[in-house]
Formats: structure tokens, C-alpha cells, sequence
């Protein structure tokens, strides 16, 4: 899929569901929250939020007193919810409106977060043009929590194929710029009560690799 059509497939994903309706919705993004805390994230960490969107994931690092937050997404109306949900409180947040593969970041970041992202990238040169992305980004000694599908988990996502890892995968693709701190398995379960298996890692970036 080009770009432009996967960024019109969410734009109208998200001009059309309702928050609650959507299958990836969390609201409590216990995994994440999990692997930000054994990770031991300092507060004024720079934080980048991949595939953000409209998740409640920013609302609770606001919540902990995280500050340097920016949430990424390809959707400008899914960022556009989020900043209603927050509010006054939006305005601490930096948003960018932008495919992950194509982006120009301003900046590197301690933590870089992926929840249900890159599992859609499924074209070899997209693959490649993300890990150049978080390789550029991610300071060293800085830190990745991903989160797909697992090699268990569904074969699609809102009518999009998704590309399946099992952890040994995830961090064979990710390769040597990263060294993996840990991986586990859990179950999400989606609003219609439907059961998807999800494998998360954090990894730590590699100096000088």
C-alpha cells in the first residue's frame, strides 16, 4: 500500500469510529506502562509516541509527569481527538502528523514507543526505512519498547495484512543497533471481547552501532 492511501485508509478509520469502537483500544496500556517502569525512564526523558494517534498512552505519561512528549501519527484526525480529549493540556505535548517511514524528526529521543505500528509496515524498504529512522533517533543508550502482533496473533488489522514476529524475530530484525533487554507475550482483548496475542520488547540502543 503507498503512502497516501494508507494515510486516506485512517483518516477515515478515524473519521468514522469511535474510540471505544476500535480494536487496539486500551484503556490502561498496562504493558507499555510496565516496560516504561523497569526501564527506569527519567521524567524529563524525550519520549516519542509511534502510531500514537488517538491512544490513551500520552494521557498517562502526562499523568506520571512525564514532559517531553511527541506523539506521531499518520492521521491527522486521530491526533486531532487526542488534542480534544487533553485539552489545555495538549499543549504540552508536541504532535506530528506524518507516515513513520517518511518522517523528518526534530529531534532524538531517550525512549521511542511502538505499540501496533510497525506490524502494518510489511514492504521489505518501508522495513528498512523505519529501523534507519530509529537508528537516527534514538539516542545511544537510549531505549525501544515495540509491540506487534505475535507469531500467534491476528493476520490482520482494521482490513490491513500485518506482518507477524515472534520475539526471537523482532529482534533479529531490529538487528545489532539494539540489544535486547526483554520480551513477553499478553493478551489483548479487544472491545468486541475477540483475543489478540501481542508480543512487546524493550531493547537498549547501542553505542556506535
Amino acid at each position: 500500500m503507498d503512502i497516501q492511501s494508507r494515510k486516506n485508509h485512517w483518516e477515515q478509520i478515524y473519521k468514522t469510529r469511535e474510540p471505544g469502537d476500535l480494536g487496539w483500544f486500551q484503556q490502561l496500556p498496562v504493558t507499555s506502562l510496565q516496560l516504561l517502569r523497569e526501564l527506569g525512564v527519567p521524567k524529563m526523558a524525550k519520549i516519542i509516541d509511534i502510531g500514537g494517534g488517538d491512544s490513551l498512552f500520552v494521557d498517562h505519561l502526562l499523568a506520571l509527569g512525564y514532559r517531553n512528549i511527541t506523539v506521531l501519527d499518520i492521521s491527522g484526525a486521530a491526533i486531532e481527538r487526542a488534542r480534544k480529549r487533553l485539552g489545555a493540556k495538549a499543549e504540552e505535548v508536541t504532535w506530528v502528523v506524518s507516515d513513520v517511514t517518511k518522517v523528518s524528526l526534530p529531534s532524538c529521543y531517550d525512549l521511542w514507543h511502538d505499540r501496533a505500528t510497525f506490524h502494518f509496515l510489511r514492504d521489505e524498504s518501508e522495513i528498512l526505512q523505519y529501523l534507519e529512522t530509529v537508528r537516527e533517533h534514538v539516542t545511544p543508550g537510549g531505549h525501544l519498547v515495540m509491540g506487534t502482533f505475535s507469531d500467534k496473533g491476528p493476520k490482520t488489522c482494521s482490513g490491513l495484512p500485518v506482518k507477524n514476529y515472534s520475539e526471537a524475530g523482532l529482534a533479529s530484525t531490529l538487528g545489532d543497533s539494539f540489544q535486547k533487554i526483554r520480551c513477553l507475550r499478553t493478551d489483548h482483548i479487544t472491545p468486541s471481547g475477540t483475543i489478540q496475542n501481542y508480543v512487546y520488547c524493550s531493547f537498549k540502543r547501542q553505542p556506535n552501532a
